[in-house]
């Protein structure tokens, strides 16, 4: 069914007012699918146009894209696509900073705790002690990785966990926003074994003591990066200080397709939305940006891998980790971040008189509004 545009914003319409515990009849589930189907469709051949622009773009086993030397493509992320990570390892539930794409914006106060002295590993609580158990009885995985919320609020606290899991030869990455990082903690977290440190520099929007810190965690820690949801700030404000970023030796940008939940989608209120296979929902601008981005590096010729996390990369991560987790064939993490579809973040989109369908029908027999009975 190759819905028009002016059908779908008839019944998205509706949709967006109905009650919330309301759910959609079988062929207006139909209706809506088919309206997602043509917005992909758009946005999956404008992504395919960028990249038809980007010389040299690669593939990781056809799981994701990059551009640049794949001796620079963090481990961390070979770990997550090809190897049994990605494992999160949680321990610090408060954040120093609030950022409007965090996905717990407006309850960072309400996060629980882990536990005092434990650490959460695969939603199982462990004291430091019983870490040694663990890896004596599960198999080990091909990497961690250290989030939730800030690390750097208690880090001194991982050092020794660190330490076990580098003795048991497991990559280690962990983010940070960089805010509270020092050449000392830095410093300790190289000697306890920190593989991959990932800086999240978008949360302060190019803090020049953030891109500082960048260039001192090269000195201790093997892999270091730029790990941050791809938006038009962090567009603009990448290419004002690129040459500073450039220049701290840092080994790969991961650009993260930002994607939205209940608790930071209204932050994004108006823009042009897209539903990736029924799951992750994110405005159309993010992968664009980070494609353009892409075609910078290898126009410039920039020192570092600059990677495309984008949904597809993390349909292909699900797949990935079900494959190894013992899920049925085409079984997957990968799903819808919201309880019901929210209906109207797709007004816009389908208002714009400048976002086209690519090819248009009329709605067959029995799904025109008025006309649907049962």
């Amino acid at each position: 069914m190759k819905i028009s545009k002016r059908d779908a914003l008839t019944w998205f319409e509706f949709f967006s007012v109905l009650p919330e515990d309301e759910e959609l009849m079988i062929r207006q589930q139909e209706i809506a699918y088919a309206t997602f189907a043509q917005i992909e469709a758009v946005v999956n051949h404008r992504n395919a146009v960028l990249m038809s622009e980007i010389s040299d773009l690669r593939t990781l086993e056809s799981r994701t894209l990059f551009v640049g030397d794949e001796r620079k493509f963090p481990p961390g992320c070979q770990s997550c696509l090809l190897g049994t990570g990605l494992s999160a390892v949680r321990k610090t539930n408060k954040c120093n900073i609030v950022c409007k794409f965090c996905y717990n914006y407006g309850e960072l106060d309400d996060q629980p705790p882990v536990g005092e002295g434990m650490w959460e590993i695969g939603v199982t609580k462990f004291y430091e002690k019983d870490i040694d158990l663990l890896l004596s009885i599960q198999e080990k995985p091909t990497g961690i990785s250290y989030v939730y919320l800030e690390p750097f609020m208690e880090i001194e606290k991982y050092y020794p966990v660190i330490r076990k899991f580098q003795d048991a030869g497991i990559h280690q990455h962990l983010y940070t926003n960089g805010t509270l990082a020092t050449p000392e903690n830095l410093k300790a977290l190289g000697a306890a074994g920190l593989d991959e440190i990932r800086f999240n520099l978008g949360a302060t929007n190019g803090s020049n003591k953030v891109i500082e810190n960048i260039g001192i965690a090269k000195e201790y820690i093997k892999n270091v990066g730029i790990e941050t949801p791809m938006t038009p700030e962090f567009y603009q404000m990448f290419l004002e200080k690129k040459q500073e970023i450039l220049k701290t030796g840092l080994d790969f940008i991961n650009c993260a397709e930002l994607h939205l939940n209940a608790n930071n989608i209204h932050n994004y209120d108006g823009e042009n939305m897209y539903i990736s296979r029924h799951g992750y929902i994110s405005p159309i601008w993010s992968r664009e940006l980070t494609l353009k981005l892409m075609k910078i590096a290898v126009l410039e010729s920039w020192d570092v891998v600059v990677h495309d996390c984008s949904n597809d990369t993390k349909f292909a991560r699900g797949l990935n980790l079900g494959s190894k987790s013992g899920m049925p064939f085409g079984g997957s993490n990968y799903a819808c971040e919201f309880a019901k579809i929210p209906y109207g973040v797709f007004l816009p989109i389908l208002n714009d008189e400048n976002f086209k369908f690519l090819y248009e029908e009329e709605l067959p027999e029995g799904y025109k509004p008025g006309e649907m009975m049962f």
